[in-house]
């Protein structure tokens, strides 16, 4: 849960007029929740609304926003950024409403603090190393050592192909589709959640288990 902390302050060291535009500036997104998707996997098959537009406009710019219940609007998307309002969805005029507003479109090097920002980047790292470090040991002790590869590899392609590689695409839906830039979050807590919960219920002590036998594997099966 820490990470909302470390994200949300990660923004106010690094970018502190984004952080400031976005407390002077509250931006809503008024639409229709019938014509919003919830987009995924964007292809050359995907087919977007003016909501869909709208929301991925503003999620790329790095702000948060507040969705307005627009039923019986259609596809007719309206912006208000601060006390400006621009009815219908175009992109040109979204962007100049944006201008207008003196939307920082860039991070301004002289305002970084950057000690605060390598201490945040530093906790990371921690976060990080605490897997890292016990994770060698640990999954070589896991299964015996006459399936050990293919024990430790299909695990492992999943949870970093999968699981690590849809993060980009759920966590940006996730954004978009709540509208708090932070929200994308959500996705590695949950996962980082059930692993917990997993390992406590399924797996066990292995010290004085032979990992050279089949009776080595330390996954319970009851």
């Amino acid at each position: 849960m820490t990470y909302f902390w470390l994200f949300a302050a990660l923004t106010h060291y690094v970018n502190p007029a984004l952080e400031e535009f976005a407390q002077k500036n509250p931006i809503t997104v008024s639409a229709d929740p019938a014509t919003c998707n919830f987009q995924v996997f964007v292809g050359p098959w995907s087919k977007f609304s003016n909501c869909d537009r709208a929301k991925d406009f503003v999620t790329k710019l790095g702000l948060s926003f507040k969705t307005i219940d627009a039923k019986g609007a259609g596809d007719k998307v309206d912006l208000t950024v601060g006390t400006t309002k621009v009815e219908g969805w175009d992109a040109a005029k979204w962007t100049a409403a944006f201008t207008a507003a003196n939307y920082p479109k860039v991070a301004d090097p002289a305002k970084v603090n950057w000690v605060m920002a390598e201490l945040i980047l530093l906790i990371m790292v921690i976060y990080v190393t605490m897997v890292y470090g016990p994770i060698a040991a640990f999954l070589v002790e896991l299964f015996p050592t006459r399936i050990r590869y293919t024990s430790m590899s299909l695990p492992y392609h999943i949870g970093n192909g999968w699981f690590g590689g849809m993060l980009p695409l759920l966590a940006t839906a996730l954004v978009a589709a709540n509208g708090d830039i932070y929200y994308g979050l959500w996705y590695p807590i949950i996962v980082a959640v059930l692993t917990l919960i997993i390992g406590a219920v399924f797996l066990r002590e292995t010290k004085d288990v032979d990992i050279r036998s089949e009776s080595g594997i330390a996954i319970q099966t009851r």
